[in-house]
């Protein structure tokens, strides 16, 4: 075996620990990203609207889908060059954080709905109930009317 072939095996064996520290480093990053499991169910607002605001703030994964990005990147690259001894396991740890992020992703999706509705909601059961109010006054006083006639 020549020199440089020599030197060449050297170098991709570098390359090869250093992309999988890389694709490791950036699933590190993507979880921290996450939200915190605090974050998303204790609350300190007034009403349900504070609340719903609160955990749609709190599910914000930041740059999460970026470190994600750089991870798929850099495994792919690596798997490619057949560079991983074991690129089933990285590929697992990849595709479970991406999961956690669509997850939570949607699940901010769903409160960000829930958010535009509920104060609508609020606003129609209100009306709705101060139409029973006046509806019930109004049968009130034609009874009160009617036993006067009487």
């Amino acid at each position: 075996m020549s020199q440089s072939t020599l030197d060449d095996d050297e170098l991709f064996g570098e390359a090869a620990d250093e992309m999988r520290e890389d694709v490791e480093s950036h699933l590190a990053e993507a979880r921290a990203e996450l939200p915190a499991a605090k974050s998303i169910w204790e609350t300190s607002a007034d009403n349900v609207l504070g609340v719903l605001n609160g955990l749609k703030s709190a599910l914000d994964v930041g740059e999460a889908a970026e470190h994600l990005r750089q991870a798929k990147k850099w495994f792919t690259l690596g798997s490619r060059a057949d560079a991983f001894e074991n690129p089933a396991e990285l590929q697992e740890e990849i595709e479970a954080v991406e999961e956690l992020i669509e997850t939570v992703d949607s699940a901010g999706q769903e409160v960000g709905e829930l958010t535009s509705t509920i104060p609508a909601l609020r606003g129609e059961l209100q009306d709705a109930h101060e139409a029973a109010s006046e509806a019930a006054e109004a049968e009130g006083g034609e009874a009160a009317e009617a036993e006067k006639a009487d």
